[in-house]
């Protein structure tokens, strides 16, 4: 866009050198900040033979241990803490659904640099001060909703609070309100892109020009199909709650290719998911981050799980990452062969009679496991179309991962659908069985 680079901020505007400056700078005071508040970082530091003042250049970061979802659950709520209870303006929790929630805490700085990264990641999407947003992320303790919402609030926009569902409420909403911006999971776009067509609107003809997707995994297949179907730009925005929420990374409207990493508040690395060794740039493993300014609640080497790679930057100074491929816990292991869902997602995406609503379900009999693909037909697809389709994806699957899979194409409408992340996998194998 011709006016981005007058609309940078201070940050952004930081050569090369002056970022490592930063970054340093900062990565020694959190790590500091980190040992000396939280009794977990300096047990940590002390059994790796590490001390804060040991961090010279930002490669001696690969020195420090990991932080994973574990440590944090074991020291649930508080304990990851690193300001008194008193300074802790907010709390945001995980759902805990495989165990014990995880706890963040946010001083009143940490919310105002939360709040100004979200601004920073709107405006990268293209979206500008006096744009009505239309927030669809779901409020309460995940971090979405209410990032998102001050967020748009510190650029100066107008903001929406829909939160997720009453889906029918929501188009109407977009109607009358006029949005520019909208701010949802990738798949409860396509959500809400089916009931527009029920009530006989054309997506097309919305005010909305900007969507800004996160909070799950999406493939470039389901970008053209959003932009295509709604006239919109369709930008990614990265982030999770151990992190900060949303505004970690974000992807510019002028290039789209890929998360440009805020990088002077988050430093990232990318890891071998086996060996824990750090990865050159260009090489995909597990992304791993560093808070650099976070006063509540600083985190060092946090596993993500998620699987991408750092490219040099484009739009920004700062380093991008490519969209994620998947998590590294979302990997199916079919038979020997690794799969993932944006892999399936993929295909059925190109595949003509087929809509891109899709579910997996692995069964198991025996010994042997299996994965049956469950992909919605359009609505008027014929039969035949329904047939040529099931026959495409069992074949492309095949063939492109390695794997052969069993291909219902069930009626339209008749799958689950997501008002928040969406669950690809449903997993009916006997619980005391692993993946095989």
């Amino acid at each position: 866009m011709a006016d981005a680079r007058e609309l940078l901020d201070a940050g952004e505007r930081l050569g090369p050198e002056e970022l490592r400056t930063l970054q340093l700078e900062r990565l020694r005071n959190s790590l500091r900040h980190a040992y000396e508040r939280v009794p977990f970082y300096r047990e940590s530091f002390d059994k790796a033979g590490i001390r804060p003042e040991d961090c010279r250049s930002l490669e001696d970061l690969a020195r420090f241990p990991f932080t994973t979802k574990a440590d944090l659950r074991e020291n649930y709520p508080f304990g990851m803490f690193a300001v008194p209870r008193e300074r802790i303006r907010r709390l945001h929790a995980s759902s805990g659904t495989t165990g014990r929630p995880t706890v963040v805490g946010y001083t009143e700085n940490d919310l105002s640099m939360w709040a100004d990264m979200v601004a920073r990641s709107i405006r990268a999407a293209g979206g500008r001060p006096g744009d009505v947003v239309h927030v669809a992320y779901g409020y309460g303790l995940f971090t979405g909703g209410l990032g998102a919402h001050y967020g748009a609030e510190r650029l100066g926009c107008t903001v929406v609070p829909a939160s997720g569902g009453m889906t029918a409420r929501q188009v109407q909403l977009i109607q009358d309100l006029e949005p520019a911006v909208i701010m949802v999971t990738p798949s409860y776009m396509l959500t809400l892109l089916d009931e527009f067509e029920r009530q006989g609107v054309d997506p097309r003809t919305t005010s909305l020009r900007v969507g800004i997707f996160g909070a799950e995994p999406w493939t470039e297949q389901m970008r053209r199909e959003i932009e295509e179907r709604f006239a919109i730009d369709a930008v990614d925005i990265y982030g999770l709650s151990e992190v900060v929420g949303p505004g970690v990374a974000q992807e510019c409207v002028e290039t789209k290719d890929g998360l440009t990493v805020w990088e002077d508040h988050f430093y990232p690395e990318v890891i071998d998911p086996v060996t824990g060794e750090v990865l050159p740039e260009g090489e995909r493993g597990e992304l791993v981050f560093t808070s650099l300014t976070k006063e509540a609640m600083p985190i060092v080497r946090y596993r993500t799980r998620d699987l991408t790679r750092l490219l040099p930057g484009t739009a920004r100074v700062f380093r991008r990452m490519e969209k994620i491929s998947g998590r590294s816990d979302d990997l199916v292991i079919l038979r020997g062969v690794n799969l993932f869902p944006t892999q399936i997602e993929e295909i059925v995406l190109r595949t003509p009679g087929v809509a891109p609503h899709f579910q997996l379900r692995l069964t198991r009999t025996g010994r042997m496991d299996s994965l049956t693909v469950r992909a919605e037909a359009r609505a008027g697809a014929t039969p035949e179309v329904r047939e040529a389709a099931a026959r495409s994806i069992v074949t492309a699957v095949k063939n492109g991962i390695g794997v052969s899979v069993d291909v219902e194409i069930v009626e339209p409408e008749s799958l689950e659908r997501s008002v928040g992340k969406i669950r690809r996998i449903v997993d009916l194998r006997p619980r005391d069985t692993g993946q095989g």
